[in-house]
């Protein structure tokens, strides 16, 4: 239990925060500059919007645009979000501006398809590695945060919204249809890459038993996995009889173990498994504070 609780606080602390924040910034730089960049590919967010306005302006770079735009943005998230989350975001934001400035290079891949899908990887394990942290990677990641926080918008929701006019815009002044579907490969792929990351080690397995044996099952759970259980009390809809639903929440390590005693115990057990992205608190995850 202590072990557990430790672990739960250590992810408060900020040498952990500041690690990933700091190898986030460089993987999702190091995307942008070797392969996004070279490639006239444009990524989400504002990093996107300054990739546009650079390959359209032609001056200053893409990272320093970024820090730019961010400016205003992160004034707002000042007054509307904490303190802890403003440090850590402008720590996240500063980073990610001089790695861009800084890492130069082309990992010159001669696929169109190939690189955008390798841009989306880089740079939505960079930017998934920094949301995993107390702060966010600046830009669109403010806005998204506080109209989710004050007004309930969904993140995914937003991103979505605002990346497909900039991708719009993207087509309008590039005129070149390749370009735009490597961009939304990117774009796609970042995403996708991102919803990994913060799913990394949270995800959880909802497993819901209904058997006439529910307490031995939770005995043996407790005795043979150290797995602790609930028991629901249900009604067959068809019977009208009342039954004991019981509910384990695991991982997929455990999960097969999981079946196999449930079984053992009752053969004509129902065994119901469902994804669940995360399960806070007892003595699983703490909620994230910002």
């Amino acid at each position: 239990m202590s072990s557990k609780k430790n672990t739960r606080e250590f992810v408060y602390r900020p040498p952990y925060n500041l690690f990933l924040i700091t190898v986030g910034a460089a993987l999702f730089s190091f995307g942008v500059q070797t392969v996004v960049s070279p490639q006239m590919f444009i990524t989400g967010g504002v990093y996107g919007t300054g990739l546009l306005i650079y390959y359209t302006a032609g001056t200053l770079s893409p990272g320093l645009w970024f820090f730019l735009l961010n400016i205003p943005l992160f004034v707002v998230s000042w007054f509307f979000v904490s303190r802890r989350f403003f440090f850590y975001s402008l720590y996240a934001m500063i980073l990610v501006s001089l790695f861009s400035i800084c890492i130069e290079g082309d990992l010159k891949i001669q696929n169109q398809v190939y690189a955008a899908i390798a841009g989306g990887v880089l740079c939505g394990a960079g930017g998934g590695m920094v949301l995993r942290s107390l702060g966010s990677g600046g830009g669109l990641d403010v806005v998204a945060i506080i109209l989710n926080q004050r007004f309930n918008i969904g993140i995914g929701r937003f991103y979505m919204a605002f990346n497909s006019l900039l991708l719009f815009a993207f087509f309008l002044i590039q005129r070149n249809i390749d370009l735009f579907i490597a961009s939304l490969i990117v774009v796609f792929v970042s995403a996708t890459m991102v919803d990994y990351m913060l799913a990394l080690f949270n995800a959880r397995k909802l497993v819901l038993v209904i058997s006439d044996k529910n307490p031995a099952i939770a005995r043996r759970l407790q005795e043979d996995l150290r797995q602790g259980a609930t028991i629901i009390k249900a009604r067959g809809g068809f019977s009208g009889k009342d039954k004991e639903v019981l509910m384990v929440i695991t991982n997929n390590i455990v999960l097969k173990r999981l079946e196999e005693l449930v079984f053992t115990v009752d053969p004509h057990a129902l065994f119901v498994v469902e994804n669940t992205f995360n399960v806070i608190g007892s003595t699983f995850g703490k909620r994230k504070i910002y």
